[in-house]
């Protein structure tokens, strides 16, 4: 499987309002070169900060996404204050939430393990209005469920958006299973863990913007964040979806605009020059280099809501065998799912794709915000 950079997705348009969605990953380029990627911003609200490093990737490898580990990142004020990162994944690094100065200005600085150093431009801190709400509705043409924001802000500041989210859904397994061999003590066992049930989580991997430059009023009025395909059975029990809003300046949204337009019909991060979709950060010893991402500083705004509107398909898989317990002991293939005949001296069995919910990246742990 390639681990795509950028691939053509969807591009929205909506009446009187600027809206695109372009999938936006670490860049893949026609070049053996590994430049520096930097996704993330300082949060001027009282969550923490994250800010991710990897590394670009030509468009023939299929290797997984490389991250830059060991740089140490720092935000100065020009005021002379700093706050250092912390790396807490390989490539992640991220702090805790700090007291942001709405009028001052700030800057990234990351120094790489081989020692190069990187500076952003200052940047102001953008303000960002509320979510006013949530709305979902199912689009027969698309056969596809639409989620759309709102939001305004009456002082007419803002004008320019970006969000991402990050939506978790509940789904099972065709078939439940009871019963465990224990390969240790060579027995079955009945199971502890419900692995018919599980949350999957998944962040979107859009560029999804939105301008209201040319209207009169700062209002975003059901702008689509997500459209997702029922096929994708998502939507069949319950599902929810995190919105994270981000306030622009213009000179940002220009950079992410751009960044979509260059993938648009291509897929390619290079459409035609690659000049037009680096960021304000750059090498302090050679500005020439290509560096990519845009640092900003912003709070972040977000909203959850549930659903469950039950459309989908419910797992399929072929019946379940029947073997002796004697014949499963001898040979312990397949999953368990119960005892079966009056003696239960027999056990259905089926594939593990049928019976353990895991298997399609899911985890049986509900999630601490989910409600039954």
């Amino acid at each position: 499987m390639r681990y795509k950079i950028f691939k053509l997705s969807l591009i929205l348009l909506v009446i009187s309002l600027y809206a695109c969605i372009e999938e936006f990953s670490p860049p893949e380029i026609n070049s053996d070169e590994r430049y520096l990627v930097v996704d993330g911003f300082l949060n001027a609200g009282n969550e923490e900060s994250r800010i991710e490093l990897r590394l670009s990737q030509n468009t023939n490898d299929n290797s997984i996404p490389i991250v830059e580990t060991g740089a140490r990142i720092v935000v100065e004020e020009e005021s002379g204050n700093s706050y250092s990162f912390t790396e807490v994944l390989r490539g992640v690094y991220t702090l805790p939430p700090v007291t942001v100065n709405p009028a001052g200005k700030y800057r990234l600085k990351i120094t790489r393990i081989s020692g190069e150093e990187y500076l952003s431009e200052y940047v102001t801190v953008s303000q960002t209005p509320p979510i006013d709400s949530l709305t979902y509705r199912y689009d027969a043409g698309r056969d596809a469920m639409v989620i759309s924001t709102n939001t305004h802000d009456p002082s007419g500041k803002t004008r320019f958006y970006r969000w991402k989210f990050e939506e978790t859904y509940q789904y099972r397994s065709a078939y439940y299973s009871s019963l465990v061999y224990n390969q240790n003590t060579k027995k079955i066992e009945y199971r502890n863990e419900n692995i018919n049930l599980c949350w999957a989580t998944k962040n979107s991997t859009g560029i999804i913007l939105g301008s209201t430059v040319k209207l009169s009023a700062d209002i975003i009025k059901d702008l689509p964040v997500n459209i997702a395909a029922i096929s994708t059975n998502k939507f069949l029990m319950k599902y929810s979806i995190l919105v994270k809003q981000y306030g622009l300046t213009q000179e940002e949204f220009e950079y992410w605009t751009s960044l979509a337009k260059s993938t648009q019909g291509t897929g390619s991060l290079f459409d035609p020059q690659p000049s037009q979709v680096t960021g304000n950060i750059k090498n302090v010893a050679n500005n020439k280099e290509l560096v990519f991402g845009y640092f900003n500083v912003a709070k972040e705004e977000t909203k959850r809501i549930f659903m469950a509107p039950g459309r989908g398909q419910y797992p399929r898989c072929d019946p379940p065998d029947t073997v002796s317990v004697a014949e499963y002991l001898n040979s312990p293939i397949g999953y368990m799912l119960n005892y079966h005949g009056e003696r239960s001296d027999s056990l259905l069995i089926s594939s593990l794709g049928c019976v353990d919910c895991r298997i399609q990246g899911g985890t049986t742990v509900k999630p601490s915000f989910w409600e039954d």
